[in-house]
């Protein structure tokens, strides 16, 4: 019968009150908002709940699936050992979804189990649930590090396996909003807290599932959330489907943000593609910024598409004159006087010509970072070779990655650093994180950070990440600094 029904729902162990002992009377708007959910489940009579949970197993790459028949799980770590479940998994809907996902080449599956037991994330839903309702089955998905749009095509492989099986379905996504919220909560506050929770709220209350693929990597890992992932998933399930959306609570008052949202069902739409909207937008966005990519990110793109492609390096004699002409990289129909004046009157072309010097190349898809390769100092005659040569290396060698795709790459956004000179400083009150880039050095060992990136907003920060490159401990002492400005082509 397909997804009848969905939820977005936060998981504190506190809610239970075996575990609240009466705190969890600050929250009872999230508490009340929760027994409606297990009202609104126990009058579907689901025959499965699919849960996806941030503290289920998760991997880098791949989605875990959790195996076997049966599951169990309390709260004793949260000191109510008294509070406990037994479930059943629902194997065919399990092994038909993973069945899918080897079709779909979606990285997805059993493997890897760890722990069996349940984890807090879906237990605290069970918890409401299984009061009203107890007649299904369970099927437990964890997040990855992959990205939102495979997450959103997990959700879609949910929907069809839902179908396929002919199951009364609904899907439970598991997951807090900020941590950053309160300067008294467990994690302390960040701005980009409250904002995280205000645009999520305001997206999942509209039933706006293509705007969840708006919120970056960085802004995400700064408001410190964990459910994001969850609610895609669940978007995903709902593809090409009308829901009739009712935002229930919010609440914040621990520092932690709490929201609760309901989706029934309301019939096929083919409009509601959330994914493909967004891709169209998404599209439009690529293609106007290659229109306005300067000579140093459009020489590093075309030495990284070149290569992918035919395993060639290129030759900077062949192509300046590609690279130098405006557009989305056809070269303009001038006549050869023309470019060459052209070619004369471009600083790009005397610099990239004739200057040497360090350079950083910097790939990122859908926000998320790609690869990044590049060097101190000049290790070659001149800046476009410098260029080639990193844009190359941080498509194919970053350690970190595996290399790019010929599918990828109109997908890519490419940065270029140019790199100062090195100047020695005395102490750290000489950095600032937004114009100087820093290295740090300890016997044969060095570390280098690039400045005025997402995430760094300190100098205790930068240097930090800088010394962990380096193989040095944060608190290492009796480091040489370095310090250098850099000229960033985006």
């Amino acid at each position: 019968m397909g997804i009848l029904a969905g939820f977005m729902v936060p998981h504190p162990p506190m809610i239970v009150p075996s575990v609240g002992r009466g705190s969890e009377a600050t929250i009872k708007e999230t508490t009340k908002s929760y027994e409606q959910v297990a009202d609104m489940i126990a009058d579907i009579k689901p025959d499965t709940i699919v849960i996806s949970s941030p503290h289920s197993v998760m991997y880098r790459d791949y989605f875990h699936i959790s195996p076997g028949s049966t599951a169990s799980g309390s709260f004793a770590r949260f000191d109510a050992p008294e509070v406990k479940f037994e479930v059943d998994y629902d194997t065919e809907f399990v092994d038909t979804l993973c069945d899918i996902a080897q079709r779909d080449d979606i990285s997805a599956g059993t493997l890897g189990e760890k722990s069996a037991a349940l984890d807090h994330g879906t237990m605290v839903p069970l918890y409401f649930i299984m009061k009203k309702y107890k007649a299904f089955k369970l099927v437990r998905i964890g997040l990855s590090g992959l990205s939102l749009q495979e997450h959103y095509g997990l959700g879609i492989a949910i929907k069809e396996t839902a179908g396929i099986t002919g199951k009364k379905v609904v899907y439970v996504a598991s997951g807090d909003l900020s941590h950053k919220l309160k300067e008294y909560g467990p994690y302390g506050f960040a701005p980009e807290g409250p904002v995280y929770d205000e645009r999520i709220m305001d997206v999942m209350g509209r039933g706006a599932f293509d705007e969840l693929f708006d919120f970056e990597e960085s802004f995400l890992d700064k408001a410190s959330e964990c459910g994001h992932r969850s609610f895609v998933i669940m978007a995903g399930a709902f593809d090409c489907t009308d829901v009739e959306t009712e935002r229930l609570s919010h609440q914040d008052v621990t520092g932690v943000g709490y929201g609760i949202c309901t989706y029934i069902n309301k019939g096929e739409n083919e409009e509601r593609a959330m994914l493909d909207k967004w891709n169209i937008r998404h599209r439009d966005k690529l293609i106007n910024m290659r229109k306005n990519e300067d000579a140093y990110v459009k020489l590093a793109r075309l030495s990284i598409e070149n290569y992918i492609i035919t395993h060639e390096k290129i030759n900077w004699k062949n192509v300046k004159r590609r690279v130098l002409s405006t557009g989305t990289g056809i070269t303009e129909q001038l006549t050869s006087k023309q470019l060459e004046e052209r070619e004369e009157k471009s600083d790009a072309h005397e610099e990239l010509s004739n200057r040497q010097a360090g350079a950083f190349v910097s790939i990122h898809k859908n926000g998320a970072l790609r690869g990044c390769i590049g060097t101190i100092g000049p290790t070659k005659d001149f800046l476009a070779e410098e260029i080639i040569e990193n844009a190359i290396s941080a498509s194919t060698r970053d350690p970190r990655f595996s290399p790019i795709t010929k599918e990828e790459l109109f997908e890519l956004e490419i940065n270029v650093d140019v790199l100062g000179e090195i100047e020695p400083i005395a102490s750290e009150e000489e950095l600032d994180v937004i114009r100087y880039g820093v290295i740090v050095r300890k016997g044969n060992k060095q570390g280098l950070l690039l400045p005025n990136l997402d995430g760094v907003d300190t100098i205790e920060e930068q240097l930090s990440i800088a010394k962990r490159k380096a193989g040095l401990s944060p608190d290492e002492e009796g480091c040489d600094l370095y310090k250098f400005e850099v000229v960033r082509h985006t």
